[in-house]
């Protein structure tokens, strides 16, 4: 199960991505939605979405690493 940190970092990228399909999406018809759109897309990703990709990456390694050093301070014990 991913711990809470890892859901809450998921559940960002989902809404910066909705929030991106939004912009695109509507711009035509509602060319004002964009800049908001973007903008908040932005401030869930807290940064650019490779920075997302990258702070995700590292709590999954963090998690692995975690894990593991859990199963051998048990086999230890």
């Amino acid at each position: 199960m991913c711990s809470l940190s890892i859901t809450w970092h998921l559940l960002r990228g989902a809404g910066a991505l909705a929030l991106i399909a939004m912009a695109v999406l509507l711009s035509q018809e509602h060319p004002w939605i964009a800049p908001p759109a973007i903008v908040g897309a932005l401030l869930l990703l807290r940064g650019c979405p490779m920075c997302w990709l990258v702070g995700l990456l590292e709590r999954l390694s963090a998690r692995k690493t975690q894990t593991a050093s859990d199963t051998t301070s048990q086999r230890v014990s």
